[in-house]
């Protein structure tokens, strides 16, 4: 049995949110709550926030122990770019590229 959570099209770079999601991989769900209130990331924020919901679906949803709750799997993809155009000397335009993030999160319960 797993709970699962997804936030889709999260203003912040995937490379960026990446290197949160290995300090919480295969940790206890707890552990990871902690991890990510401590680190000083932007992507930190949205990462609490979907764990919070991903617990939550757990407790609810499949009547699973939130104390025994590990993430089993965590990932992050590249969602739509947002372009923008910046003036610049001599009639220019430089390009600047938003990019977003879909994140997923899996929960599973540590089993004996």
């Amino acid at each position: 049995m797993e709970a699962r959570a997804k936030a889709t099209f999260v203003r912040i770079a995937p490379r960026k949110v990446q290197i949160v999601l290995d300090l919480i991989r295969n940790k206890p769900a707890d552990e990871a709550m902690a991890i990510l209130k401590y680190t000083p990331k932007a992507a930190c924020e949205p990462l609490e926030k979907l764990l919070k919901s991903a617990m939550a679906n757990a407790e609810n949803n499949f009547d699973m122990d939130p104390s025994r709750l590990y993430v089993a799997f965590c990932s992050v993809d590249q969602g739509p770019t947002l372009k923008r155009i910046r003036p610049s000397s001599k009639g220019r335009a430089y390009r600047i590229n938003k990019k977003t993030s879909h994140i997923n999160l899996v929960l599973k319960e540590i089993e004996d």
